[in-house]
């Protein structure tokens, strides 16, 4: 029953993975607008760039990992 459960949180197809890199990148920019919101002027402007640049980092891992499961023939 774990397994099936664990199962659940594994990324196999690439629309997954465009999925939840949409889902972290409306998180970031909502906290970037945190930030603005917190620290108006440049450091806003700043933590925001940062927030979605790290999406944008953690997104072409996501797709990279996929590509290279895929190319390997991972047994999942």
């Amino acid at each position: 029953m774990v397994r099936r459960l664990a199962r659940l949180f594994v990324i196999k197809t690439k629309f997954e993975a465009f999925l939840v890199i949409y889902a972290l990148a409306t998180g970031a920019v909502e906290r970037g607008f945190a930030y603005m919101r917190m620290m108006p002027g440049a450091q806003g402007k700043i933590l925001f760039l940062a927030c979605t640049a790290a999406v944008f980092m953690a997104g072409g891992k996501i797709i990279d990992a996929l590509e290279m499961e895929a190319e390997q023939g991972d047994p999942r």
